[in-house]
């Protein structure tokens, strides 16, 4: 649609994406100078609604951001009293003790927290600045200067018809201008992507991986509660068909978040993450928690799990990448909401000193320099050897090893160097005839769920009149090549049931996409093994809609 004129409004800086690393950099822009024009721009319908909410929060992010957060009033009221972790068999479990951990795999400091509410609140804080946050307002488009720079983005384009060209209630949107632009869309962001490839960003960089994060939020019998407990697992259900493994936070109000991770690089392409997640409820240390409880939410997204090793550069011209878009999570702490805010700090200081002397437009050396040579690099740096022994070796050598190798890192060397992750994700999905399907058990009902009936708890809309935000580059590939090769696994990996293979007698195999029931994990832009299938954003206030709780 390039020849559809818009109107432009100008900024100093434009942030796509309300998530933490977005509203930080907001925010350190105002406090640093009341009058920089800055804007928000998030798709969900409101913040927080695209935030799976759960988290064991560092608030070190939150600490240098705002030192006075606790007398603001931020969400972040329930610390952490017990860290527990666990060896999971089918029938049992084996406890590991804390004492042996690295240090930085302690709890102690942290808090249970929702970060949906936690971004509500960040956004408060940014609008009490005087920051411009817009929600419902997709950005679908860059728009570039006149030297290649990165000046600004399309958004709020709405009322384009499935055939993909405007209908009847068409609004063209309006092209947002800055002197810089951040990127923090989160994991596999549609435009950070397109920027990585653009300027080959991620050149000389290892593959970045993913992991599918799943969680239920359930309210538990006051009995079982246990405000502050931290509980992770490894072993079973997974075993040797995938990495990952599972945490059960105890928030207060009696809820507990229950969720699932699997490490995408698995080889076999029967695995089914999300009936892995609904079969792990039914051991018994968790059906005894979860029992005469009920489940009020369920949601999944993509964990950027590469590390220090695959972060791609995060400048090109005019433009930042912050957070996820990234990739910044350490996955031995599962934890990156406080790298992703200091990226955001980061940016900002970048940003201002750039403004301040004149420039725009150019690429913010500064702030890669602050990431990899501050804390958060520090951070990375210790554990970026845990990740790639895991996926080559399995989870008992990753715990002895690369718990030996996070001590080494400790103290302030490593006998490992930096290891290297090989292929993607995509790349690691062997074909179907090496593997031996999965039978999984039928979900109850109680403990365990379809993914249909689940996907309902997420809450997820889409107008059903726009066009498909899940597009194919080629067709055919679907019915021609993973379904026979591959044994379809687009219908397993993906955790809201959006891709389905329909055979009928008589007729040749069809591919359905259900994207209304998509809850934007972003795990078929990743996982898929002919890179066939492409995520892109939908109409502003589409997708999931996580509850405020």
């Amino acid at each position: 649609m390039a020849e559809i004129e818009r109107e432009a409004m100008e900024y100093d800086v434009v942030i796509v994406g309300a998530g933490p690393a977005g509203l930080s950099a907001a925010i350190r822009l105002k406090q640093l100078d009341a009058d920089c024009n800055v804007v928000v721009l998030e798709k969900g319908s409101e913040v927080g609604a695209h935030i799976l909410s759960g988290a064991v929060l560092d608030p070190c992010g939150l600490d240098a951001l705002i030192p006075d957060w606790k007398e603001k009033g931020a969400p972040v009221t329930v610390p952490v009293k017990e860290d527990n972790f666990y060896l999971l068999g089918e029938a049992g479990k084996l406890r590991v003790p804390n004492f042996p951990m690295p240090p930085l795999m302690n709890n102690h400091g942290n808090y249970i927290v929702s970060m949906g509410n936690v971004c509500r609140w960040m956004a408060e804080q940014a609008e009490e600045l005087g920051v411009e946050v817009f929600p419902g307002m997709a950005c679908s488009e860059l728009v570039f200067g006149d030297n290649g720079e990165i000046k600004g983005v399309v958004a709020g384009e709405m009322g384009v018809g499935p055939d993909g060209k405007p209908g009847p209630s068409y609004e063209p949107g309006m092209e947002l201008h800055g002197k810089y632009v951040f990127l923090s869309e989160g994991v596999r962001g549609s435009l950070s992507k397109q920027v990585i490839a653009k300027y080959g960003l991620d050149e000389g960089k290892e593959p970045q991986k993913y992991g599918l994060g799943m969680k239920e939020i359930w309210e538990i019998d006051p009995a079982k509660h246990r405000e502050g407990t931290v509980t992770h697992t490894m072993g079973w259900p997974l075993g040797k068909n995938a990495g990952g493994g599972s945490f059960i936070y105890h928030l207060d109000n009696n809820q507990v978040y229950v969720g699932f991770v699997v490490h995408l690089g698995y080889k076999n392409p029967h695995v089914f993450p999300y009936m892995e997640f609904q079969r792990f409820k039914h051991h018994p240390m968790v059906k005894e928690l979860l029992e005469g409880g009920k489940r009020v939410a369920y949601g999944a997204r993509a964990i950027t799990e590469g590390g220090y090793q695959s972060m791609p550069k995060m400048v090109a011209p005019g433009v930042a990448l912050l957070g996820c878009s990234v990739g910044m999570v350490n996955v031995p702490r599962i934890k990156g909401n406080h790298n992703a805010m200091l990226s955001g700090k980061a940016a900002a200081e970048a940003a201002f000193e750039a403004i301040s002397a004149g420039r725009s437009g150019d690429e913010l050396t500064a702030y890669e320099e602050d990431v990899r040579g501050g804390a958060i690099g520090a951070d990375l740096k210790k554990v970026r050897n845990v990740k790639p022994l895991w996926s080559k070796f399995g989870l008992t050598t990753s715990l002895a090893v690369g718990g030996f190798d996070m001590w080494c890192n400790t103290l302030g060397f490593s006998l490992l160097g930096t290891l290297g992750h090989g292929k993607t994700d995509a790349q690691a999905t062997e074909k179907a005839s090496m593997h031996k399907p999965i039978d999984y058990p039928k979900p109850d009902g109680k403990l365990s769920f379809d993914r249909l009936t689940n996907v309902a708890f997420s809450f997820t809309n889409h107008e059903e009149s726009q066009p498909a935000h899940l597009t194919l580059k080629d067709p055919d590939v679907p019915v021609k090549v993973n379904l026979p090769e591959y044994a379809g696994p687009s219908a397993r990996y993906c955790p809201a049931g959006v891709y389905e293979f329909v055979i009928e007698d008589g007729k040749d195999p069809r591919f359905v996409i259900n994207f209304q029931n998509c809850v934007h994990c972003k795990t078929c832009d990743i996982k898929d093994p002919t890179q066939n299938i492409v995520w892109t954003t939908p109409q502003g206030g589409d997708g999931p809609n996580y509850p405020n709780m």
